[in-house]
This record gives C-alpha cells, structure tokens and sequence, in this order.
C-alpha cells in the first residue's frame, strides 16, 4: 500500500493525465517504463476507444478482396465522407503484430478521424509470417497499394496522392513498400502490375526500420518473419531492412517513436533519421520521451500523434504552406 501512495504521488507530480489539446508540444512522458505502467495500472493514463462508432456522415467499404492467395483473401476497407464530391488523397493503414497477428480494424480510430477530415482512408489485411514468410507481406501492401490506385475512381481518391501510415510491424511493411517502389523484387501476384506504387509520404510509428542489429535478429518474430535465422542467411535480412533503400528521391517521411520503446528500441528510429539526413529525404522524426511501445493508444499521444500527422499530410497531400 505503501508502495502505492509512493508512486501515486510521483504521478501526480509528473502531471501524467495531462492535454495536449492545444499545442504540439510532446506529452509529459514517465521516468521508466515501470512508472507508466503504474500509471495505466492506477487509472491514470487515459486510453482511446480503439473500437468506435462509425459516425452516419461516413461511406463504409467493408471486406473487398483485393488478393487472393493460396493461403487466403486479402481484404481491405474503405472509409470516406458521404458528402464527399471531389477525389481526395488517399491515406492506407497498416497494422501491426509482429507480423504474425493484428487485423485491418485494429487502426479504425485513425481511419475515422481522417475520414472525417476530409481524406478518402483504407486499411488493409496481409499474410502473416505463420502463413507465409518474406517477402509475402510486403508483396501484400504492395499489392494492395496497386488495387487502390486502379480503382481510385470507384471510391472518389486522387491517385496522385497517396500516404501509407504503418505501426511497429506496419511500419516496417509501410517503409519498405515505399522505399522499394516498383522494384520487381517485391511485385509479385499483383493484378495491377502496370500501376506504380510511389506514394507522396510515410508515417512510420515506431517501426523497426534495420532488422539486422543484433536486438532484432534476437527478437523470436524476426526469424520466423524471414523463415531463417539471421547466422544462416544475413543476406535476407539486409533485404528486409527499409535503411538498405534509402536514396534522395523517397518520400517525405514522419517518424514517431518513444524512448523507453522495450519491443522496437528507440535506436531503431535513431538509425533511420541519420540515413534520411545522410540521403537528404525531408522528414520529422518525433523523439517522444518516456513513451513506450502502442504509446498512441493513450490519450495525449494519440492527440499529439494526430496534430503532426494532420500538418504533415496538409503539407504533402495538400500542398499547404
């Protein structure tokens, strides 16, 4: 009990429940990880509603198949405004789960809010490693990336302008399909091969971006992931890392990531922004202190995550100053 009112008291000092409402300054992080967990323990830390209701002003898609593959249907969804007149840019969410888990619902928060912002958004489902290994997945977001822009005029998007938005798993997916656009490498069992797969920008959410640092090839995801061990076949696991394709021409990329980040290590981001420097792609990199992995699954990161995401697609999808 003792312990309790000890770290309820430095909670409190720390202003952990605190808004982030009206600016863009970066929420109050915690010390360690222990302290936000105690935190989200005590009911502290507020969490968004990761199943919300779809507001009636939104046109939902639901299920189109977009792939089939051996193992199953690859599907994904659609969310735009109703009132929706003119072809807007396209915003396509990538889940994660260690590439063996998730689902294309698991980013519905995000694409509401960007619906209602007036963007046409979609999300999208993928092969697990258990069901396929690299570069399957990637193949998948590549295709979906096609079917969209082929079908642009069915669902009232501007093919021209085109994000991906990944977390942890997903982002990984989402920089490798954009750094690699239209490499043959990663083109197989599309449809639409003829349609190009650049987009206009990245939001990376604390996605691994080397999978060759010996944190990663540690990790039990990554070998079964790659379906071999980094010491049997190296080779593939530099394929993998989105850092190996870094050139000047890439897309404007945001990164968000926590520094007390246990599963995707901060340094991973770290690593990522001096390849970006060092290429000269322009791009933000949002170093939160004291968050840790899914951060954006409480309230004031979410906010905060939202805030610069909507400056940068203004910018990039928009062409706003």
């Amino acid at each position: 009990m003792k312990n309790r009112i000890f770290i309820f008291s430095i909670l409190l000092s720390l202003g952990c429940s605190q808004n982030n409402q009206f600016n863009l300054k970066p929420p109050r992080g915690y010390p360690n990880f222990t302290l936000l967990k105690w935190a989200a323990y005590l009911g502290f830390l507020d969490f968004v509603d990761l199943e919300p209701e779809i507001p009636d002003s939104i046109q939902v898609s639901r299920d189109i198949v977009y792939k089939e593959t051996d193992q199953r249907s690859l599907k994904l969804d659609i969310y735009k405004d109703k009132f929706l007149v003119e072809p807007a840019p396209v915003i396509i969410f990538i889940h994660g789960g260690s590439w063996t888990t998730g689902g294309k619902e698991d980013y519905l928060i995000y694409c509401l809010a960007y619906a209602q912002k007036g963007y046409v958004t979609a999300s999208l489902s993928y092969r697990f490693s258990q069901e396929a290994i690299f570069p399957a997945a990637v193949e998948d977001i590549i295709c979906g990336i096609r079917w969209i822009k082929a079908h642009a005029s069915e669902y009232g998007i501007d093919s021209s302008k085109v994000a991906l938005v990944g977390g942890s798993a997903g982002g990984h997916l989402a920089m490798l399909a954009a750094y690699t656009a239209d490499e043959s490498y990663f083109a197989s069992g599309c449809d639409e091969n003829a349609v190009s797969t650049a987009v206009q920008a990245i939001v990376n959410i604390y996605g691994p971006s080397d999978l060759t640092t010996d944190f990663a090839v540690a990790q039990g995801a990554t070998p079964k992931f790659m379906g071999s061990t980094y010491d049997v076949n190296p080779d593939i696991y530099k394929v993998a890392s989105p850092i190996t394709y870094i050139t000047p021409d890439d897309p404007p990329t945001l990164t968000l990531h926590g520094t007390i980040d246990k599963i995707v290590p901060i340094t991973q981001s770290d690593f990522l922004d001096k390849a970006l420097i060092k290429n000269d792609v322009i791009h933000e990199y949002h170093r939160l202190k004291g968050w840790s992995h899914t951060m954006d699954a409480s309230v004031p990161v979410n906010e905060y995550a939202q805030k610069v995401m909507t400056r940068f697609f203004n910018k990039w999808l928009n062409g706003d100053d």
